[in-house]
């Protein structure tokens, strides 16, 4: 074999260790017995091990070196894909890995009892150890590469993607958002809020009913994935196995709809990735900023419109019975009310971004030393305070409410605000791609502003930059303008 096909089995014998750990780590979250959870842990650790030996063999160096993509143009992105992820696999020694992997998982099982608990005190010590582990990692792999720690952790999530750019984006929402959000809430004081979607409960079985008709009826295949029930909603799985979860509230059909639907945007991207390249790290998904524009495409840009409730609607009736009011615009007036609240998954779209810039403000403390982890609740309740105007009341609301840095997921959370403002901008320019995109989406289908998706992001997997992928398809950099401008026409009816 070739120097660059010894590469692409390596690679994709990488690709398989990444199934076995997306598919174990599922089944922890989803159906593991508790008593088992030690044990997982040293199984994944052992998996994440060998991932890496396999990733930083000593023959790969050359091999890396000497390989000759030709002049096709995704066998190039490819080797550059390979060499970006050995120069930061190489950056961190084997036993780090294993060790992060191993208290990652501890830290996971003794999140879910403190979350529970609403006990901080509990999670701590497992947090204290990840921290400490996390920032080695960020530490040895900024220094491979010539990164500050924070920014080797995003470029993990979203490879190119650097603090200097995120800053000034996040301030222009800081500055904007909040008056912004009082115009809102001052407009919906005035509106009528009589009357709910249906009346509760709403059985647990036709949540998950309503659920599953519309992941299909938006475009998810069921014969290559399915949907289950964890504490924290989430997609995952393998290639062609993606598992997306929720979790249901039998007062109210909302939360878990919409997680739901926020998931399926996600596994809508999976499963329009190149089948060609699936084995490859050129097929992957490009990053978390795009990952998280589709599912907040889908949840916050299309499901909370009105065009989908007049679709919707009908459908939940039927589902659901008679009782409550069923009106469209009673539907609608559900989905895009706004409020501060404590949890960030439930948030709406107005609110959300002050959860992400909240922690991504506290986790750069955190990773830059500047922030204990005991001192985390108190930091987190003053940031939200400061950005949301209300008061926490227990940690089960604050700062234990999310597994990501229980999961070692420092330097994830900036990519939810970008997703936010990049799935603003790909539905603004899929209007003037698609004709009639509204009206369409009026009647359930989704299949041409999917066919767009597939071909503007989805398709393009990793062959090129997150920056690249949004500037070509929208005509313009990344930045807060089309996301304020849809919140302004929607909850304003201020038309720029």
């Amino acid at each position: 074999m070739t120097p660059m096909e010894k590469l692409e089995r390596c690679f994709a014998r990488i690709s398989a260790l990444n199934d076995a750990v997306g598919l174990l780590s599922w089944d922890r979250d989803v159906m593991m017995p508790a008593g088992a959870g030690e044990r997982r842990a040293s199984d994944l650790a052992t998996l994440e091990g060998l991932r890496h030996e396999l990733l930083t063999a000593e023959e790969n160096a050359a091999l890396l070196a000497e390989a000759d993509p030709g002049d096709d143009p995704w066998r190039r992105a490819n080797l550059a894909e390979m060499r970006r992820q050995h120069a930061r696999a190489v950056a961190v020694p084997a036993r780090l890995v294993e060790a992060l992997s191993e208290a990652c998982s501890k830290a996971e099982m003794t999140w879910r009892a403190a979350r529970q608990a609403s006990d901080f005190a509990a999670l701590r010590p497992a947090l204290e150890e990840v921290l400490a582990l996390t920032r080695e990692q960020a530490v040895a792999i900024g220094e491979a590469l010539d990164l500050s720690p924070y920014d080797a952790l995003l470029d993990g999530f979203d490879p190119g993607m650097r603090e200097a750019t995120i800053t000034p984006i996040f301030a222009a929402l800081a500055q904007n958002l909040p008056p912004l959000m009082q115009k809102i809430l001052a407009r919906q004081e005035g509106q009528s809020k009589s009357g709910h979607a249906g009346i509760a409960p709403y059985p647990l079985a036709l949540q998950e009913k309503l659920g599953r008709t519309m992941m299909a009826r938006v475009g998810f295949d069921t014969q290559c994935g399915r949907l289950d029930v964890s504490a924290h909603p989430f997609c995952g799985g393998a290639i062609r196995d993606v598992r997306i979860t929720t979790r249901y509230d039998e007062m109210d059909f909302l939360p878990a709809f919409l997680g739901v639907m926020h998931e399926t945007g996600h596994a809508l991207y999976e499963q329009g990735l190149p089948k060609a390249w699936e084995a490859q790290p050129v097929g992957a998904a490009r990053g978390m900023t795009l990952h998280e524009s589709q599912s907040l495409l889908l949840e916050m840009q299309i499901t909370r419109s009105e065009a989908f409730a007049k679709f919707a609607a009908p459908l939940m009736q039927k589902l659901f019975g008679d009782n409550g009011d069923w009106k469209a615009e009673t539907l609608h007036r559900q989905m895009t009310q706004v409020k501060a609240g404590f949890i960030r998954v439930d948030a709406d779209e107005v609110t959300y971004p002050a959860h992400i810039i909240a922690r991504y403000d506290l986790e750069r403390a955190m990773i830059g030393g500047q922030l204990a982890v005991r001192d985390l609740p108190e930091a987190f309740n003053a940031r939200i305070k400061e950005l949301l105007g209300i008061d926490v009341p227990e940690d089960r609301l604050g700062c234990l409410q999310d597994i990501h840095w229980p999961l070692g997921l420092w330097g994830y959370f900036p990519c939810y605000a970008l997703g936010a403002l990049t799935a603003a901008q790909l539905y603004e320019a899929a209007g003037r791609a698609v004709p009639g995109l509204e009206a369409e989406i009026g009647t359930g289908n989704l299949a041409p502003l999917l066919g767009w998706l597939r071909e503007k992001v989805h398709a393009r997997a990793s062959s090129v930059s997150t920056m690249r992928i949004i500037e070509d398809a929208t005509g313009r950099p990344l930045g807060a303008e089309a996301y304020l401008a849809h919140i302004r026409r929607r909850y304003l009816d201020e038309v720029a």
